[in-house]
């Protein structure tokens, strides 16, 4: 069976409008630890989260990037932490099909190409949607990091980003934690400050951020969905 085929068949089976979210969680040798291992708890919190209601189950789409020495998109259909092609007919899945990958902390922190490569994740995924005539809400991208880009040229994929939600082709978010430089992550979004987790409270987040998703799939595409209140983070104001 052809990738287009394929897609037909997945739309046909399922054929309400999408909400796309990429997480970018960084895996970095900063993360190892307790960080890390609130991260995996935050995330299987998100998925009962998200596989509670049946709207989002099947309307919320997931893909997750790390960047922790190097970029990986991974296998979020399966049990596990297994690296796939970074393109947007793998890399999503379906809330009712979500396993939260097990990760694990090591190397530098290509933040930009992360970056960079969930901007190109959404584009093509919203050309499927597109192409399959399925109607889709904006797409969302989610950051989380504690420390800087360690490669050059992030600032131009900052720029790319900016541009992107000034356009009104995502929702960015950036969560800095621990130590992460708030002033750097300022610069991939004009639309609304980095947000400083309180301690390692991912549970909370990936809670507050599957009562969003939830709250999205359950409106119309278009429309504004009123979101919860962020009591996970607090804005940094020291820059």
């Amino acid at each position: 069976m052809s990738q287009s085929q394929l897609e037909q068949a997945e739309f046909a089976d399922n054929p309400e409008p999408r909400c796309a979210v990429v997480l970018l969680l960084d895996t970095s040798g900063s993360m190892h630890g307790k960080p890390i291992a609130e991260l995996n708890d935050g995330l299987k919190e998100f998925e009962r989260a998200l596989k509670s209601d049946p709207l989002a189950a099947l309307r919320v789409e997931v893909a997750v990037i790390t960047f922790g020495g190097s970029v990986k998109a991974l296998n979020v259909a399966a049990d596990g932490a297994h690296e796939i092609p970074a393109d947007a007919e793998q890399a999503f899945v379906t809330a009712d099909n979500f396993h939260p990958p097990a990760l694990s902390a090591g190397g530098e922190t290509p933040m930009g190409e992360a970056a960079r490569r969930g901007l190109a994740l959404l584009h093509d995924r919203k050309e499927v949607y597109k192409r399959n005539g399925v109607d889709y809400f904006r797409p969302w991208i989610f950051l989380i990091t504690d420390g800087n880009p360690t490669d050059s040229g992030w600032e131009a994929v900052a720029d790319q980003v900016k541009q992107e939600e000034g356009r009104k082709g995502a929702l960015f978010y950036a969560v800095g934690v621990e130590n992460a430089d708030m002033k750097t992550l300022a610069r991939f979004s004009d639309q609304r400050p980095p947000l400083k987790l309180k301690g390692l409270a991912f549970r909370e987040l990936f809670r507050w951020l599957s009562r969003s998703l939830t709250a999205v799939a359950q409106s119309r595409p278009g429309e504004q969905a009123p979101l919860p209140p962020v009591g996970w983070a607090q804005v940094d104001t020291s820059h």
